[in-house]
């Protein structure tokens, strides 16, 4: 009986936590379709992507399935232990048992992606420079966004201020370039030629694309972190059910 008690008890904090990872989960996965400041929108207006890259537009949806179905499982754990019912310990288990997989299935793209990003990235140089030289300045909806991106991310262009030469916005005022290329070197608002290549040159202002790579690659580390660590617990949620599971059918 007190092991029972104990086993319950168990199931409590395992799932209590599953619970709250899950709700965290999917507050991030919300926040990320909600924020249109991201720097994961530039692909969406970027024709011609890599498939690979693609995919990272929709971790969104992904985050908030994970979190949704973190939030059931952690539920329906406490409940199977809470009313002593053996079809909820075993539906709890095998939908564990499947998260658990899936995560590290993900787990491993996530990984594979980390190492392929830098050469992915590099790919897409020639498409986003032909919508910065086409469409800054002239589409209202990608200029928007990639002045959200820069000023957010402190960075310019896809590798540096070249990028814009050419583009509406710098034909139409004079061969200035976005303000966010300057960084502060420039005299009042007009970001020139010269100072946007002194940023440059010191460094000053990154290319947008650069502050992409290094996002991916300190939160790629974060999330994989993060679902080992939900693992584990999924691992002790699972054998936990299974012990109780087995008690409950010899209490029959």
């Amino acid at each position: 009986m007190c092991c029972s008690g104990f086993l319950k008890m168990m199931m409590f904090i395992f799932n209590g936590t599953i619970f709250v990872a899950g709700a965290a989960i999917l507050g991030v996965g919300i926040w990320v379709k909600v924020d249109s400041n991201s720097l994961m929108g530039i692909l969406d207006e970027v024709e011609s992507l890599p498939q690979e890259v693609s995919q990272v537009a929709n971790v969104g949806y992904l985050l908030i399935g994970v979190g949704a179905v973190l939030l059931v499982i952690g539920f329906l754990g406490c409940c199977g232990a809470v009313k002593e019912s053996r079809c909820m310990l075993l539906t709890f288990f095998s939908i564990v048992l499947i998260i658990f997989l899936i995560e590290v299935a993900g787990a491993i793209m996530l990984l594979v992606f980390k190492d392929l990003a830098e050469t992915v990235f590099d790919s897409l140089e020639d498409e986003v420079k032909k919508s910065l030289v086409t469409e800054y300045g002239r589409d209202e909806s990608l200029t928007s966004l990639w002045n959200s991106t820069m000023e957010g991310f402190m960075c310019c262009g896809y590798k540096n201020y070249t990028d814009f030469n050419g583009s509406p916005f710098n034909v139409q005022n004079g061969g200035v370039y976005p303000s966010q290329c300057c960084n502060g070197t420039s005299i009042g608002e007009t970001c020139t030629q010269s100072a946007a290549h002194l940023a440059s040159e010191l460094k000053m202002v990154d290319g947008c694309f650069d502050k992409l790579l290094q996002f991916i690659e300190e939160n790629s580390t974060i999330i994989a972190g993060v679902a080992l660590g939900i693992a584990a617990l999924e691992i002790a949620a699972m054998v936990v059910s299974m012990v109780l599971y087995k008690d409950i059918g010899n209490k029959a």
